[in-house]
């Protein structure tokens, strides 16, 4: 098994849907945050803002968030961009949340700025910030007065380092496709420039990359373009399992499953089961069950006055066929111990 234990870190968070959720702890009269001594603001209920729940991935950081609020005795009000893609939207959810009282908030932006302009609002009123996932840019929040309190998220340049070294592994030598998210997005860009990488200095012939925007439909259509373009093609890098669960349907499309190895990032439950019956040759887990209970966690230790680390790494582990059963039990966590500085 190829896990990385200094990658792994901890669980705890809560999120909901597309619309304003209130969570409390069973067997809880109200929500305490689960902080210690007598601060107020220590009980203060959380808001959390998160990218569109129309992939599955922020399906189960919602579901982090949640078990963790209910685990904590916290209150969470969430709230969700519509898609992956709606920018404007999800400021405008954070800007509404901005003018309630809460005692932190939980960001997971879509672009690296989208949500600076609220979150200055925010910072404004000495409310902790915790950022998931995907990082807000650091100029931008300068230049805002935005201070973040923590950073949790994948290492997304060795997460893409991991799958470049099992495509080397995988097709040996010839001739690999990359296909990435949102032109420009950070996350897409680090998990690209990790597999590259890895995957020149082992001698592999790299085509340009192309975007896909990390829908599954437009990475069909982009792999099946590119297998007809490069008809020695032995691989397909995709930045995410939508895409790569595409980019394996192009495959089967052309014929030449087996033939085209396809390695993807997230380890979604789809994709894990597509590294079972082999449609997949492998993906890069990362646990967003886990990422969403670590921002909440974050959330109740900043709110009690804890210091707390500036950068947090969230648990990732390659999933290949040899252990991809005992991925499956233990999903939508991780499958192996890590260390949880949060906890």
């Amino acid at each position: 098994m190829r896990v990385h234990p200094r990658h792994m870190r901890a669980l705890g968070a809560v999120l909901t849907g597309t619309a304003l959720i209130s969570l409390a702890a069973c067997g809880s009269d109200g929500p305490t945050g689960g902080a210690a001594g007598g601060d107020a603001s220590a009980t203060k209920p959380v808001a959390a803002v998160i990218k569109g729940l129309d992939n599955p991935f922020f399906q189960l950081m919602q579901d982090g968030l949640n078990a963790q609020a209910k685990t904590a005795g916290a209150t969470v009000e969430v709230q969700a961009a519509q898609s992956i893609t709606d920018t404007t939207g999800q400021a405008e959810r954070l800007s509404a949340l901005s003018q309630q009282d809460f005692g932190c908030f939980v960001v997971n932006p879509i672009s690296g700025n989208n949500l600076v302009q609220g979150l200055a609002q925010v910072a404004a009123k000495d409310v902790p910030v915790v950022n998931i996932d995907s990082p807000i840019d650091s100029q931008a929040a300068d230049a805002a007065g935005l201070k973040v309190a923590t950073y949790i998220g994948t290492d997304n340049a060795d997460a893409g380092a991991m799958a470049g070294d099992e495509m080397v592994k995988a097709v040996g030598s010839g001739t690999v496709a990359v296909i990435g998210g949102i032109a420009g997005d950070v996350t897409s860009e680090a998990r690209i420039s990790g597999f590259t990488e890895k995957a020149q200095a082992a001698g592999l012939t790299l085509v340009p990359t192309v975007s896909a925007d990390w829908e599954r439909q437009k990475a069909l259509t982009s792999a099946t373009d590119l297998i007809a373009a490069h008809p020695d093609l032995k691989g397909i890098f995709a930045a995410n399992d939508d895409m790569g669960l595409g980019a394996a349907r192009a495959v089967a499309n052309a014929g030449k499953s087996g033939q085209i190895k396809v390695v993807s990032v997230d380890g979604n439950s789809d994709a894990l089961d597509a590294v079972k019956s082999g449609e997949l040759t492998a993906t890069v887990a990362q646990y967003p069950y886990a990422i969403g209970q670590m921002g909440l966690q974050a959330c109740q230790k900043a709110m009690s006055g804890a210091q707390l680390p500036a950068d947090v790494k969230a648990p990732v582990a390659l999933v290949t066929a040899d252990v991809v059963d005992q991925a499956k039990a233990a999903y939508p966590a991780p499958f192996a111990p890590f260390e949880n500085p949060l906890g």
